[in-house]
């Protein structure tokens, strides 16, 4: 494996899964993107345990070129693991992501690295004119309109994987699952100011894509468990006091309406249903109230254990 040698400003970090006939092109495109800004790079492949000639193909690049370094996993961990081992292991002060089938042009990365100049944490690329088939848009539709919704964070494609980032901030982003595309609302939630600009998006010309249609249910559970821990992992008693609140409320009201009926028709309050119903919604409440309190209590073992901030701090001043 090639070292880099000195301080590095950009690292790009490249996932690979069976993408042999794809790399040396790729390659070839992302010196001449890079070599005209005049900064000192990196490229750090993640060979995600490709069985085709990939490894061989990056052993070859990296005797060539000294600033290509490569990580070698076991077996096929998945897109994810190997983003966060590339980011463990970058040594730039930013840090760009991109896939390495082609489609992501490596000479948008310029773009990228000029605009958060502007002072923006994370660059995001948007895919205009994508080659996809239809449904593949379709559901990329579907999934941006959701994340929108959910997040809050205004961006219009959350799956393309061509971004830049501040390494810093980046580096403090735990990732796990495939939770790789919710980078952006990751550093979101961690105070990172965000953008995206227009990148390119070229047709697949070798090998296959790894991911089709049935991903789509995959994404939409992972953003609601981002939701959640995003939002309430410091509060949790706020989401499970909320829904147990409003639990006992609606048995409250159904012991109103028992009451209310028995008086009016002189029905037995013991026979009516809704008693039942009253009783088992404030049961219920209670219950969702005392998980918040557990789960309150394990946060904050969680917390304490770990000597975790809850807190993200942009920039100091006159300190040491």
């Amino acid at each position: 494996m090639a070292e880099s040698s000195g301080s590095v400003d950009i690292s790009v970090v490249i996932p690979v899964f069976n993408e042999a006939q794809s790399l040396a092109p790729l390659h070839a495109a992302l010196v001449a993107a890079l070599e005209p800004l005049g900064r000192a790079y990196e490229v750090l492949y993640i060979d995600d345990g490709s069985t085709d000639r990939s490894l061989d193909v990056l052993r070859e690049l990296a005797r060539r070129d000294p600033r290509i370094r490569v990580l070698v996993f076991r077996k096929n961990f998945g897109q994810t693991a190997a983003l966060a081992a590339g980011i463990d292991c970058a040594e730039g002060e930013i840090i760009v992501t991109l896939d390495a089938d082609l489609q992501n042009d490596p000479a948008d990365i310029p773009i990228l690295i000029e605009k958060m100049s502007d002072g923006y944490d994370i660059v995001c690329g948007r895919r205009k004119d994508r080659r996809d088939s239809l449904l593949r848009r379709l559901s990329s539709w579907t999934a941006n309109r959701l994340v929108r919704a959910v997040s809050g964070l205004q961006l219009h494609d959350i799956g393309c994987t061509l971004r830049a980032c501040k390494a810093d901030m980046l580096k403090e982003v735990s990732l796990y699952g495939e939770m790789h595309r919710f980078l952006p609302v990751y550093g979101s939630q961690l105070g990172a100011r965000i953008c995206e600009v227009p990148v390119r998006h070229h047709p697949r010309q070798y090998g296959k894509a790894k991911y089709g249609l049935e991903r789509t249910p995959k994404v939409l559970l992972d953003l609601l468990v981002l939701l959640l821990l995003g939002s309430y992992i410091t509060r949790p008693i706020h989401f499970f006091g909320a829904i147990g609140g409003t639990l006992m409320g609606a048995g409250f009201l159904c012991g109103v309406w028992v009451l209310v009926d028995k008086f009016l028709t002189d029905q037995k309050a013991h026979r009516n249903p809704i008693l039942l119903l009253a009783v088992f919604l404030a049961l219920l409440g209670a219950q969702m109230i005392m998980l918040g309190l557990l789960a309150e209590l394990l946060t904050r073992i969680y917390h304490e254990s770990k000597q975790k901030p809850i807190y993200r701090i942009r920039e100091t001043i006159h300190f040491a």
